[in-house]
C-alpha cells in the first residue's frame, strides 16, 4: 500500500522531532536510552509496544544526571553519623534527610529493631531501595505510604527527626522563621515550624543541586547495588565504620534497657548467661561484608564508594571533610567549615544529648577505652577480630594498655576512594 502525501509529510516531521529529541538526550549525558522503531509502509514497526514499554520501565531523568548528586551515608547505630549528616545538612545546596528509612521500618516490621527473618530483611530491603528512589527524585510524597497517621493534604507531624534538616526547618518549607531564627536547635524548629508540609518539601528538594541521605537501616553496600547502577541516580555511597568496641561502649550507654545485660556484666564482672551476643556480631559481620565489598573493587562501586572510619574524622576532621566532598565532586562551602569549627570543640556538657552533634570529637572517639571493663573488650577483640584487623584497629593486650592513651589503637591507614 502507498503512502498519501500527507502521510509522507506526517513521518517528515516526526522524524525531526524524534533526531531533536536523541540530540537533546545527547547532549544532557543520558546514560539510558530508549529504541526507536522505524516506519516501514507508512506503519509502525511490531516492535513498538515493546519499544514504549521498555521507555515507560526505564525513563530517562538528564536533570538528575547533569546536576544532582547523591549521596547515601551508610552506617550503624551509634557510629558517629550525626555528626557525618551535619557534614551535609550544614551545606547550603545540599538537600538532606535524616533517617527517612525509619519509617519503612517501622511500618513492615513494627515489632523488631532488627529483624533478624530473612524475608523481613529481604522486604525491608525492597522497599527501602524503593523509597530512597524516589526520595533522591524528589518525590517525598512517596513517603506517605509509611507515614502513620498517613498525612492529610500532604501535611504532617509525624515526620521522623524533621528538625535533624536544615532544609525542613528553613523557607520556602517553613516561613515563620525570623533572621534570629536561622540555628534553630531540633526540637524548637518543631516547634516554631508546626506541620510539615510536603509540597513544599518536594519543591525545597528540587532547588537544592545536591540530595544527602544519612541511614543506619541498610545492612551492607551491596544491598544497594540497584541504586548504585541506576545511571539515573548518580549515587554515591560513603561508608561510615568506627571501632566496634567503641559502638558498644556507646550503645551500652545510650540505650540503656537494651543493653541491660552487657551493663550487668560491666559492672559485676560477671557474664549473663542469656547475654545477646548478636547484638554485637551482627555489627562486626555486616562491616565485614560490606568493607570486603568495597575494598574489593568491583566494577559497579567504580567512583561510587569511599571507606570513612569515624576515628580519622574525628582526629582531623576538617582535613577528612575536605577529602569526602572532593570525593563527590562537590565545593564545600563556608558554613560547613564554620560548623566544623563550632562542633568539634565541645566539653564534656556539650554531648548530652543522645544524638548530640557538640563534642570534642577526638576525645570522644577514645572514650570507649574507659567505659567498658577489660572483660568486655577482650570479648569484643576476639568476636570481631577479623574486622578489627580489616579496619586497622588494634588489640589492647591488657588493662593497662586498654587505658594508656598515649598507645594508640588505630592504625595509620588511608583507604583511598575507589575512582
Amino acid at each position: 500500500m502507498q503512502c498519501s502525501w500527507k502521510a509522507v509529510l506526517l513521518l517528515a516531521l516526526a522524524s525531526i522531532a524524534i533526531q531533536y529529541t536523541a540530540i537533546r538526550t545527547f547532549t544532557a549525558k543520558s546514560l539510558h536510552s530508549c529504541p526507536i522503531p522505524n516506519p516501514v509502509n507508512c506503519s509502525l514497526s511490531q516492535d513498538t509496544d515493546v519499544a514504549d514499554r521498555l521507555c515507560d520501565e526505564n525513563p530517562t531523568f538528564p536533570y538528575n544526571l547533569s546536576r544532582k548528586t547523591h549521596v547515601l551515608i551508610l552506617a550503624t547505630t551509634r557510629s558517629g553519623s550525626s555528626f557525618v549528616g551535619q557534614l551535609f545538612n550544614q551545606h547550603f545546596d545540599v538537600f538532606y534527610l535524616f533517617e527517612p528509612l525509619y519509617h519503612v521500618q517501622y511500618t513492615l516490621i513494627p515489632k523488631l529493631t532488627q529483624s533478624k527473618s530473612t524475608t523481613d530483611r529481604r522486604v525491608m530491603l525492597g522497599a527501602s531501595r524503593d523509597l530512597l528512589r524516589s526520595l533522591y527524585d524528589c518525590d517525598l510524597y512517596f513517603l506517605e505510604n509509611y507515614i502513620k497517621p498517613q498525612p492529610v493534604n500532604h501535611t504532617t507531624d509525624r515526620l521522623f527527626r524533621r528538625g535533624a534538616s536544615k532544609a525542613l526547618c528553613s523557607p520556602p518549607v517553613c516561613e515563620s522563621l525570623g533572621a534570629v531564627d536561622l540555628h534553630l536547635e531540633e526540637g524548637d524548629c518543631v516547634k516554631k515550624c508546626g506541620t510539615l508540609n510536603l509540597t513544599l518539601a518536594t519543591e525545597s528538594c528540587r532547588e537544592h543541586g545536591h540530595v544527602a541521605i544519612k541511614t543506619v537501616r541498610v545492612p551492607e553496600v551491596s544491598d544497594l547495588r540497584a541504586l548504585v547502577e541506576d545511571p539515573r541516580l548518580n549515587l554515591k555511597v560513603i561508608q561510615l565504620v568506627r571501632d566496634p568496641r567503641g559502638i558498644l561502649a556507646s550503645r551500652s550507654e545510650t540505650f540503656r534497657d537494651t543493653y541491660r545485660l552487657w551493663r550487668i556484666w560491666d559492672g559485676t564482672g560477671r557474664k549473663p548467661y542469656n547475654l545477646d551476643v548478636t547484638q554485637l556480631t551482627t555489627v562486626c559481620e555486616d562491616f565485614w561484608n560490606s568493607v570486603s565489598t568495597g575494598l574489593n573493587r568491583p566494577p559497579w562501586l567504580k567512583g561510587k564508594y569511599m571507606l570513612v572510619r569515624y576515628e580519622d574524622l574525628a582526629r582531623n576532621p576538617m582535613k577528612k571533610t575536605e577529602e569526602i566532598y572532593d570525593f563527590l565532586g562537590i565545593p564545600m562551602d563556608s558554613n560547613v567549615e564554620r560548623w566544623i569549627q563550632n562542633n568539634t570543640r565541645g566539653d564534656r556538657s556539650s554531648s548530652k544529648h543522645k544524638y548530640g552533634t557538640v563534642r570534642n570529637s577526638a576525645a570522644t572517639a577514645e572514650k570507649w577505652r574507659f567505659r567498658l571493663s577489660y572483660e568486655i573488650v577482650a570479648f569484643t577483640q576476639h568476636a570481631c577480630q577479623q574486622v578489627l584487623a580489616q579496619l586497622g584497629y588494634k588489640t589492647a593486650g591488657s588493662e593497662e594498655e586498654l587505658k594508656n592513651l598515649s598507645i594508640s589503637l588505630v592504625e595509620e591507614r588511608d583507604f583511598l576512594p575507589f575512582s
